[in-house]
């Protein structure tokens, strides 16, 4: 069976490009922020 989590890259790996990492952290960055706007909403809606 294949690994589930893979390793580190290798110290002679060649990285990815600019581009595809900086798009990884912008869509992670806005999944966090459309998270912590749910729950704020929610308990918004709880309390009042």
């Amino acid at each position: 069976m294949a690994p589930i989590i893979e390793g580190p890259p290798e110290p002679n790996a060649p990285k990815r490009p600019l581009g595809k990492r900086l798009a990884w952290f912008a869509a992670l960055w806005i999944a966090g922020l459309l998270g912590v706007a749910a729950v704020a909403y929610g308990l918004r809606l709880f309390v009042v």
